[in-house]
């Protein structure tokens, strides 16, 4: 072999290991919680709350969810930490709710206020739960998201600022939006 051919070779496998790392360590990266500091929110917010039965029971303040990171460990499953309180994604199919077609409630897996109703949820084919419109406006919160390389608009939990999936413009009538959230974000309740 020529040394130009070794020198190659050499480069190649270098590279090679440099991208294998680069993206062990991508995938390993530690996400830090969602900070919720008394500055930057309000004490009470306002939600509308839903009766046992998913009947509107009307709007009410209440108080704000803000735990210490370990508090939410805790309450948590690893995955629904992962997802709720550093703004990650499970796996599409691997949730509990995505194929759920109960008549019911989806809360908020931290604080268990009411996100969404199965009377909005429609296959999206997507492998999350997909809704065209939450259960109250007043209940979720929008943000613009620019993370992976894109621009989209995540939704959260207005009482515990817990990260619950995005809302894209390719969902069915009456609203054309697609809520699509993760499974490990939300409590489905039966009504």
């Amino acid at each position: 072999m020529a040394m130009s051919e070794i020198r190659d070779r050499r480069a190649f496998l270098a590279t090679a290991a440099l991208a294998v790392g680069g993206a062990v360590a991508w995938s390993m990266r530690s996400k830090p919680a969602l900070a919720a500091s008394d500055a930057e929110l309000p004490p009470m917010v306002t939600v509308v709350e839903f009766g046992a039965d998913g009947k509107r029971i009307g709007p009410r303040s209440v108080a704000r969810v803000v735990k210490t990171e370990g508090e939410w460990k805790q309450q948590l499953s690893s995955i629904s930490y992962d997802v709720a309180r550093t703004e990650g994604t499970e796996r599409p199919y691997s949730g509990e709710s995505w194929d759920e077609h109960g008549k019911g409630i989806f809360q908020c897996v931290c604080c268990g206020t009411a996100a969404f109703s199965s009377e909005t949820k429609f296959e999206s084919g997507t492998g999350w739960p997909s809704f065209w419109a939450p259960i109250a406006k007043e209940n979720v919160v929008e943000k613009r998201d620019s993370t992976l390389g894109m621009v989209r608009t995540a939704i959260s939990c207005r009482r515990c600022a817990g990260h619950l999936g995005h809302v894209f413009d390719d969902g069915p009538q009456p609203t054309g939006l697609r809520y699509c959230m993760n499974s490990a974000a939300l409590k489905f309740v039966k009504v």
